[in-house]
C-alpha cells in the first residue's frame, strides 16, 4: 500500500482548531490519508503560527502539527462564515474543535446541536476540564494542567519541582482524541451510529498519573522527586563517568541486579547485601548504593561504562541533547526521516511512530494561512463572485 492509497482515504475532517491538542489529533488522521480542512482565523490564522519563528521564519509547533492539511480562513462569527462552515460539515465525516470554553455552544456547534443537523457526523470536542462539571468554564493550558494533575509535584529535583519539557497534557489529549475518533469511525461503519467523542486535557493527563496515584493512595505518601532518577526503583538513573559523559542505567529485576553487581561493579557478593538484596531495600538505602555505583563510574569513561553494562545485559542510555537526538543512529538507520515542504522551504520530519506494513504515510506540505480557501470553497459550490463577496464581508 503506497501513499496513493491509505487506510483513511475518503474520510473528511473539518477542524476548528488551534494550538496543540486538536492539531495533533487531526495531523495523525491526515498521516493516515484523511482529508483535513483546517479552519483558521482570517489574517493571522492559528495563533500557534506565531509561537516562534525558528523554522525558516515559521513556528516550530505549527510546522510539527499541521502538515498535509488544507488551510481555509473563515470567520465563523459572521453569517457568511457560518454558512460556509455548515456546507463543509454537511460533507464531512468528523468535526473537531478545541475552542475556548463555551465558544462552540455559543456558535451552535455543540455535539447535540450538530447531531440534529448532521446525524452522521462524528463530533470530537477537546477542552481543558470537560464540557460540564465545576471547572467547565475554566481555560486550561498545558502547564496549568500539569500542575492541577500533580505532574509537576512528582517531577524535578527534591528542592525544585519542574514541569515536563514538552506539552504532555496537550499531547495526551491529542492522542486520546485521535484514538477516540478512530473508534467512533469504526463503530459508525459497523453499526451506523455516529457517536460524539469528548476529551479533556485534565482527564487525559490524569490517566497518565496512574502509577503515582495508586502509589500515593495505598502508601500514604507520594513518590519523591529525584531528578532524572526513578522514585521507586534503584539503581535507576544517571551517573557521571570519568570523561564527563553521563550514562543512565535501569535495573528492573533481581537477575539484572545480580549481573550488574558481578559484571559492572565487580562485586558479586553485593547482590546479597541486606541493604540491597531487593528493590525496596535498595530504594531505602539509595544514598549508600548511589555512592558505590558513582565510585565505579568515576573509574570508567562513558564508552567503557556502556560496554560493561551491555555485557551485563543491563539497560542503559546516554544522556543525549536534542542535537544528539536529531543525529541518532536509530532514526537514520531505520529510515525515519522524510522531507516535508513548507512555504519557506523544506524541513525534515519524522514519519509517524506506528508503522503499518507496506504503508507509506502521507507527508504533504505544511499550508500557508488560507492557502486552500478559494479551492475548497469552489469545490463546495461557491463561485468566484460569491467568494469575492464573502471576502469583502470579512467572512474569509
Amino acid at each position: 500500500m503506497s501513499a496513493a492509497h491509505l487506510p483513511l482515504d475518503g474520510v473528511a475532517v473539518v477542524s476548528l482548531e488551534q494550538a496543540v491538542a486538536a492539531p495533533f489529533a487531526t495531523r495523525q488522521l491526515a498521516d493516515l490519508g484523511a482529508r483535513v480542512i483546517k479552519i483558521e482565523r482570517p489574517g493571522g490564522g492559528d495563533f500557534a503560527r506565531r509561537y516562534d519563528e525558528t523554522v525558516h521564519g515559521q513556528s516550530s509547533h505549527f510546522v510539527w502539527l499541521n502538515r498535509s492539511k488544507d488551510s481555509v480562513t473563515l470567520d465563523v462569527k459572521t453569517a457568511g462564515g457560518r454558512a460556509v462552515l455548515e456546507r463543509l460539515l454537511a460533507g464531512a465525516d468528523v468535526f473537531v474543535q478545541n475552542l475556548a470554553p463555551g465558544a462552540a455552544a455559543r456558535l451552535g456547534l455543540s455535539a447535540r446541536e450538530l447531531a440534529e443537523r448532521h446525524p452522521d457526523l462524528i463530533v470530537c470536542d477537546i477542552s481543558g476540564y470537560g464540557s460540564d462539571g465545576p471547572w467547565a468554564h475554566r481555560k486550561a493550558y498545558d502547564l496549568l494542567v500539569q500542575c492541577e494533575t500533580g505532574v509537576v509535584s512528582v517531577t524535578g529535583a527534591p528542592d525544585a519541582p519542574a514541569k515536563v519539557g514538552i506539552a504532555i497534557a496537550d499531547i495526551a489529549a491529542g492522542m486520546y482524541a485521535f484514538s477516540g475518533i478512530l473508534t467512533a469511525l469504526y463503530e459508525r461503519r459497523a453499526t451506523g451510529t455516529a457517536r460524539a467523542v469528548e476529551v479533556s486535557l485534565f482527564e487525559a493527563l490524569a490517566e497518565w498519573m496512574g502509577y503515582p496515584a495508586y502509589y500515593t493512595a495505598h502508601s500514604g505518601r507520594q513518590p519523591q522527586r529525584v531528578g532524572a532518577a526513578h522514585a521507586t526503583i534503584a539503581p535507576y538513573g544517571p551517573y557521571d563517568a570519568a570523561d564527563g559523559g553521563t550514562v543512565l542505567l535501569a535495573i528492573q529485576n533481581e537477575r539484572e541486579w545480580a549481573s550488574f553487581c558481578a559484571v559492572f561493579l565487580d562485586d558479586a557478593a553485593l547482590a546479597e547485601d541486606p541493604r540491597f538484596h531487593r528493590n525496596s531495600a535498595r530504594v531505602a538505602h539509595r544514598a549508600e548504593l548511589d555512592a558505590i555505583v558513582a565510585a565505579r563510574f568515576a573509574e570508567l569513561d562513558a564508552r567503557e561504562a556502556v560496554a560493561l553494562l551491555e555485557s551485563a545485559k543491563v539497560a542503559n542510555a546516554r544522556l543525549n541533547t536534542v542535537t544528539d537526538f536529531l543525529d541518532h543512529p536509530v532514526l537514520s538507520g531505520r529510515d525515519r526521516w522524510r522531507d516535508v515542504a513548507t512555504e519557506a522551504g523544506p524541513v525534515r520530519a519524522l514519519v509517524p511512530p506506528a508503522t503499518l506494513r507496506d504503508v507509506e504515510p502521507r507527508m504533504d506540505p505544511v499550508p500557508a494561512v488560507g492557502e486552500h480557501t478559494d479551492a475548497v470553497l469552489k469545490e463546495f459550490g461557491y463561485d468566484t463572485t460569491t467568494i469575492r463577496e464573502l471576502r469583502a464581508q470579512g467572512a474569509l
